[in-house]
């Protein structure tokens, strides 16, 4: 197993786990988890080989990727009681997902595109979809809307991954350059609260003004 592969089945599994975790805080029941735990795994790298073209989509052309859903979800259906802040722990593993899979979707749109442009792309949907899809589906406050950085490392990531290979590192440097970086962003913004600053809404123009 390449260390692609290896990013790949991690961010799934890892994804699987927070759509789990988010079942458990709705008290769901199993099948509630193993649904959640397989659109947040699979929902953006499905959505990133569609934009691709690549069809079969992956997990229909490899069923593994579902089975590992189904084990994490079972797992998390079982241990999740044992957490104490289960939502603490979905942002941590949020990050970690995010990290893997804005790697792999930049390395596939690489491959298959060739453009460094659309492989940052792929990486940043591929790292965000699925956790959008999660928190909309069971009613978490999402993780797009929240104040820290959270697209924007996914973006580091797939931008990082892509720089290093374009300057001839080996895969697995480039990867590793990729994930460090992804996670050092999400991570600090969960941990110290980075931000950009937002937008401030101004009064308007009164209308004897407005031409």
């Amino acid at each position: 197993m390449n260390p692609l592969e290896a990013l790949d089945y991690a961010g799934v599994a890892v994804f699987a786990a927070t759509g789990a975790l988010a079942a458990s805080r709705k008290q769901l029941d199993m099948i509630g988890f193993v649904f959640l735990a397989a659109v947040t795994g699979i929902g953006g790298g499905t959505f990133r080989d569609i934009v691709l073209g690549a069809t079969p989509v992956f997990w229909v052309n490899n069923p593994t990727y579902l089975i590992v859903c189904v084990i994490v979800a079972v797992l998390v259906y079982f241990t999740a009681h044992l957490v104490e802040s289960r939502y603490r722990l979905l942002l941590w593993l949020d990050a970690a997902g995010l990290s893997a899979y804005a790697v792999m979707g930049a390395a596939k749109g690489l491959a298959l595109s060739g453009s460094p442009i659309v492989a940052i792309v792929t990486g940043m949907m591929t790292a965000t979809l699925g956790g959008i899809l999660r928190d909309l589906l069971s009613g978490e406050p999402s993780v797009l809307m929240r104040p820290e950085i959270y697209v924007s490392a996914a973006l580091v990531g797939a931008g990082g991954f892509v720089v290093a290979s374009l300057l001839g590192a080996p895969l697995i440097v480039a990867s590793a350059v990729g994930v460090v970086a992804a996670f050092a962003v999400r991570g600090g913004a969960i941990r110290y609260s980075w931000a950009f600053t937002p937008y401030r809404s101004r009064a308007g123009r009164p209308p004897e003004d407005v031409i």
